[in-house]
């Protein structure tokens, strides 16, 4: 019997609309450009400084991050003031920072906020302007208006909510500003916004509306220079945006509360009265929510996939220079498959979030199955390496001078942000019609 050669086989045929998990050359430049930065600014010992000095933020590397690399405009397409780049990108930097634990609101700000105000200047993924709203300034066939105002006199024309929204987002492309959007840090997409802030119509020359009521848990919201504030008036629903730093009693009250996190702070933000303008009403404020919230879930399982790979390779590190009995520890079996379900597990979070990222960024239309599949798997993921990383280094793991236990704090606290595992595996099912069996 003489052998035959198997026969050809033509490849196997790719999905046209298939996710892209793979990075492409210029996001690994970047990875390289802001992992330097951050080993050469923001080495474990810098980030214990900041928490033990009671530093909630590290000002100088977010003005390079934002201003000098331009990170903060990835989200924003060139014609609104940003790089014009997308979640891809965005991605690779969370993974970076989550890496490196660092104490700056780039995700508040560089990614939910940001959404938000995309969402309300009419810019879809990818920055892609679906109409002229998105140009800041009156459009050309808009005629001013005159409304009545209680005292009888004519108020002068509303400034168009589109043009709000483009002048903050531009602000916030290029550093100048931060933004917060002021929802507590547990929200989940798809979730209602919160309706504790009421708005009325402004008595005062130098406001459009003033809001009064309570949001708790906002992250970063010391940090930012303007907070969104999801609020419901006479005409609906709306998100309007309120000065951080207005003076007087009108100004918004922020104040800290205790955090898991000391790397992301909480923020109560009280309004009585706060002047504000509106960034988009009852027609699209809900969708311009939930839009930032997705965008923050799904952006999220990536920097918690940098945050497990800091575990894992920290760990890995400290048991093969650890010895006992005259071997290393991290030769023993038993230690050997604990790290090895920890990588195991690595692989199919990062597949998992760069799903998510490439379907934010191409506006695929199972991006919300994408974002729930990858916090439903990253934020377990996370917490169990942190956890591994704390064990596996014994008694110096358990110490205030190890950073191990900061990275336990952040992977726990990103395991409720924006919502829980839970909340996510419920909502794929429903979104892939998988109801739970009877009771």
């Amino acid at each position: 019997m003489t052998h035959q050669d198997p026969a050809p086989t033509s490849p196997r045929p790719v999905a046209p609309n298939a996710p892209d998990l793979l990075y492409r050359e210029h996001e690994e430049d970047l990875r390289s450009a802001v992992r330097a930065l951050l080993a050469d600014r923001l080495p474990p010992a810098t980030v214990l400084a900041h928490v033990d000095a009671g530093r909630a933020y590290d000002a100088g590397l977010w003005r390079i991050l934002a201003t000098d690399l331009g990170l903060a405009g990835l989200l924003v397409p060139d014609a609104l003031g940003g790089q014009g780049a997308g979640a891809r990108e965005a991605a690779v930097v969370l993974e970076e920072l989550g890496r490196a634990v660092a104490p700056v609101p780039y995700l508040t700000s560089a990614v939910i906020a940001t959404e938000a105000l995309l969402a309300c200047v009419g810019a879809g993924p990818g920055g892609a302007a679906h109409e002229p709203a998105a140009v800041p300034g009156p459009r050309a066939d808009a005629t001013p208006r005159a409304a009545a105002r209680p005292d009888g006199r004519a108020e002068e024309a509303e400034e168009p909510e589109a043009a709000v929204a483009a002048e903050l987002l531009a602000a916030l492309a290029t550093g100048e500003r931060i933004g917060v959007l002021a929802v507590p840090l547990s929200s989940a997409p798809g979730t209602a916004p919160p309706t504790a802030v009421r708005a009325d119509t402004a008595v005062r020359a130098d406001a459009r509306a003033v809001l009064t009521g309570e949001v708790t848990s906002v992250a970063d919201a010391l940090a930012a220079d303007v907070l969104l504030v999801p609020a419901r008036g006479p005409a609906g629903a709306g998100l309007y945006a309120v000065d951080a730093g207005a003076a007087g009693s009108s100004g918004p009250r922020l104040e800290p509360t205790t955090a898991l996190d000391p790397t992301r702070p909480l923020a109560r933000v009280g309004l009585d009265g706060a002047p504000a303008r509106r960034v988009a009403g009852p027609a699209t404020a809900d969708a311009a929510i939930g839009r930032a919230l997705r965008a923050g879930a799904g952006l999220l399982a990536s920097e918690q996939l940098g945050l497990a790979e800091w575990c894992l390779a920290e760990t890995v590190r400290h048991t093969g220079e650890r010895h006992q009995f005259g071997r290393p520890v991290g030769s023993f079996q038993a230690l050997k498959h604990r790290m090895a379900r920890i990588w195991l597990d690595l692989v199919s979070a990062r597949a998992a979030a760069r799903a998510a990222a490439d379907a934010l960024a191409t506006g695929a239309p199972d991006a919300p199955v994408a974002v729930a599949v990858a916090q439903a798997h990253a934020a377990r993921v996370a917490v169990h390496a942190a956890q591994e990383c704390v064990q596996l280094h014994g008694g110096i793991g358990m110490t205030w001078e190890h950073p191990a236990h900061l990275y336990l704090k952040r992977a726990k606290s990103d395991e409720v942000a924006l919502g829980t595992p839970g909340r996510h595996q419920e909502a794929l099912a429903d979104l892939v019609d998988l109801p739970a069996p009877p009771a």
